[in-house]
């Protein structure tokens, strides 16, 4: 018989927030030394940065470990069958490998998933660090008011929105568990993370320009349209590949541009879209049809092929605007990695690497996109038609001051 335990044990959880603890410091020492003697903008933007890059390697970790199936490796939570580690849970692992050896607990999978655990709550624990930074900074700027775009930026509000999300994180994370893979809440979590990674770059972003002093650029009505249209479809898409991995999906078609010699294969859209229900069965509890997961793997290739068009359409035109042509040129080489990736899960039975490359393009896609809406702003309507005038900034930097219409040329530089 299958050892037991309950789904929740608090017991282990204040080794797993040492543990926290302890990952975050080293991250923390690292950032402080480095930006020692620089402005609190500088700092903020440093430790947000590494904060946003430990979270994506969390977010290839995740995806790691669905992948090899070692999200139930620890069958409670947060620790593993009640201990911090699963070296306190040796006995229970090795009578459930004994009676399932690949099975969903196993020593290795265990081990997976809780340093899947740990490195989550060292992210959370730089994510409390970086808000309760910026409240401090925020309120010594309102004791001793700064002129210029640093006193308009250090507001705690958006870090502690990132903290409240983090929180919302671990509790999908939780669920993730003891819901036993239900794959909306595992697409959940996914989502979570890609929103997670953008609050971090947005934060990242305020806090170079305040330290720089410059403002986003002002990019025409149309092009700014087309990358908030751009990113929305991106989100949804995201969400697509999530159902697809999260049903295991991938495989229900391995020809391109076909799928099962056919351009339009036997589908079942309403069993494959319904929402709430556990892995594999419907809501009644009868298996998932084989058109079903079809269905599945089809919406998420046809998506594909519109936001491909749409990012490549999107990083022509940036190329036309010096100040973002690193985003330009970023979208292009991610868009083309997900296509390479994504025709290798299906033209070669999806294999690990090409899914984790898959996963961590999307995520770096969203990031991206999120960088280049935070660098830019819609330009007025007096500056898109190259109408000189006092032009006021819209956005949070630098907001209730004006300033001067650029000029003929800079609004040549702007107009793709």
């Amino acid at each position: 018989m299958m050892p037991t335990t309950a789904p929740y044990d608090l017991t282990p959880i204040a080794w797993l927030m040492g543990a926290g603890v302890l990952i975050a410091l080293g991250p923390l020492l690292w950032v402080w030394r480095r930006s020692a003697g620089h402005g609190v903008a500088r700092r903020l933007h440093a430790l947000t940065i590494l904060t946003l890059f430990l979270t994506f390697d969390l977010t290839l970790f995740g995806a790691f470990t669905r992948l090899t199936d070692s999200g139930l490796g620890c069958p409670d939570w947060p620790g593993c069958y009640g201990n911090a580690s699963p070296m306190g849970a040796r006995h229970e692992i090795a009578m459930a490998q004994s009676i399932q050896p690949t099975g969903p607990v196993t020593h290795g999978k265990a081990w997976i998933e809780m340093v899947h655990r740990y490195l989550a709550t060292g992210v959370g624990v730089l994510i409390v660090v970086l808000a309760v930074l910026t409240f401090i900074a925020w309120r010594q700027q309102r004791r001793q008011p700064l002129a210029g775009p640093q006193h308009a930026t250090l507001r705690p509000a958006w870090p502690f929105v990132t903290l409240v999300w983090v929180c919302l994180q671990g509790a999908f994370g939780a669920l993730t568990v003891t819901m036993k893979l239900y794959p909306a809440i595992v697409t959940l979590h996914l989502l979570g993370a890609i929103v997670l990674l953008s609050l971090l770059c947005m934060q990242a972003v305020r806090y170079q320009q305040a330290a720089s002093d410059r403002l986003p650029t002002a990019l025409p009505g149309a092009l700014r349209s087309l990358l908030v249209a751009t990113s929305l479809l991106l989100g949804l898409q995201i969400a697509l590949g999530g159902w697809v991995s999260t049903n295991y999906a991938v495989l229900a078609c391995t020809q391109f541009p076909t799928c099962q010699d056919s351009l339009w294969p036997p589908m079942n859209f309403a069993q494959g879209f319904e929402i709430w229900r556990a892995l594999g069965v419907t809501g009644e509890g009868n298996p998932v049809d084989f058109s079903a997961l079809t269905a599945i793997h089809y919406v998420h290739r046809l998506m594909a092929y519109v936001v491909f068009v749409a990012i490549g359409a999107l990083a022509w035109r940036l190329r036309a605007v010096p100040a973002l042509r690193a985003q330009s040129n970023w979208l292009a080489g991610l868009a083309l990695l997900q296509l390479a990736t994504g025709l290798g899960n299906v033209l070669l039975g999806w294999p690990l690497l090409a899914a984790l490359l898959h996963t961590g393009g999307a995520a770096a896609l969203a990031v991206v996109l999120v960088w280049t809406l935070c660098e830019s702003r819609r330009a007025p309507a007096a500056v898109s038609q190259g109408v000189a005038g006092p032009v006021h900034d819209p956005g949070n930097i630098g907001a209730g001051r004006h300033r001067q219409a650029p000029t003929a040329a800079r609004n040549a530089e702007l107009t793709p």
